[in-house]
């Protein structure tokens, strides 16, 4: 009986995703690429971000999985080769995120704010973007960030390792 309520957590825990990242093959955020990015409100605000850049496949399944706590003004990049229709999910993510969705002219298309943490629905931008900027839940509601605003990084415009700025732990 021990052993099969063991084998029954054991499956509970890999089926349902809730292993801690060591245990799971997933790369710590501190070898992810970092880059400075800043926000242009178009009310004139400028607001810096520093991000982790998701810039491989293996670090887009991961993003923010896992994480337990956003700091002011962190974030993450999901830069992309060319504009598609891209969607995000929220599985295994243990808080609530600001989803922006980018045009690769840097202008923001759309928000979908306040994400609910470990959701399997699909969120999604209406049309084709470029990349996808994920910041702390309430992040652009604080600081009036919207639709039509513009994003500035040189991680946004070459999305290559050469252009990464690393930034010190």
């Amino acid at each position: 009986m021990r052993t099969a309520t063991a084998l029954l957590a054991f499956l509970f825990v890999l089926v349902g995703g809730y292993a801690r990242p060591q245990e799971s093959g997933l790369e710590p955020l501190s070898a992810f690429p970092q880059a400075v990015l800043a926000i242009r409100t178009q009310g004139g605000n400028v607001h810096n971000f520093r991000i982790w850049i998701a810039d491989r496949l293996n670090r887009q399944e991961q993003g923010l999985m896992f994480v337990r706590k956003l700091e002011d003004h962190a974030g993450m990049l999901f830069v992309y080769p060319r504009d598609q229709h891209l969607t995000m999910w929220m599985k295994n993510t243990f808080i609530p995120l600001d989803m922006l969705f980018i045009r690769s002219d840097g202008t923001i298309a759309y928000i979908a704010a306040n994400t609910p943490p470990q959701s399997l629905e699909i969120i999604e931008a209406p049309g084709q973007v470029r990349a996808v900027l994920e910041l702390d839940g309430g992040t652009t509601g604080r600081l009036a960030i919207k639709a039509g605003d513009r994003i500035y990084s040189d991680a946004l415009t070459k999305p290559s390792h050469s252009s990464v700025v690393k930034l010190p732990h």
